[in-house]
């Protein structure tokens, strides 16, 4: 009987190791998209900060990448509201003329270049899936980022505008 009582014993205690890592794992609250995607798209280990729905219905997950001298950042905007057809009408102007169509990537979405900035380059991508109104800026501090050049913003706005809009769905 006490061998199987420590048995027993042994195995609760190999379940509950078995368990704890998925226990320990740091929480992604961002619903829409996670820190490895977006590690991915500003070209290293990013850590992000959500602000939870407020009571217009919008919800934010700014996730940051900092290094010796720079400054990465991936910001998602999610609004949702019975208005957002004319809430993104009313986002267009601020694309400017440099707007290019996002095809197939929810409703009205567009892209542009971040022209004004201080420092720095970035792109912006606005749309809707239905009644929620997405907004994604990536932005890096430096001019002449080696790795999130004007290029390569115009295609990671892109992917990341076709994943937010598809789980938005």
């Amino acid at each position: 009987m006490h061998l199987n009582m420590k048995s027993k014993v042994l195995t609760t205690l190999g379940i509950c190791l078995l368990a704890l890592p998925g226990f320990c794992r740091a929480a992604n609250n961002c619903t829409w998209i996670n820190e490895a995607t977006v590690s991915g798209l500003l070209g290293g280990m990013a850590i992000v900060e959500v602000t939870e729905a407020d009571t217009n219905g919008t919800t934010i997950c700014e996730f940051t990448q900092q290094g010796d001298g720079f400054k990465r950042v991936f910001r998602l905007t999610v609004d949702v509201t019975s208005e957002a057809h004319a809430r993104l009408e009313s986002l267009v102007p601020s694309c400017k003329i440099d707007a290019f169509p996002l095809k197939a990537i929810g409703n009205e979405a567009q892209a542009c270049t971040m022209n004004d900035l201080k420092s720095g380059q970035g792109e912006r991508a606005i749309g809707r899936v239905r009644d929620q109104l997405f907004t994604i800026l990536i932005y890096t501090s430096l001019k002449d980022d080696p790795i999130l050049t004007r290029e390569t913003l115009k295609i990671r706005i892109n992917t990341a505008a076709e994943l937010v809009a598809g789980n938005l769905f």
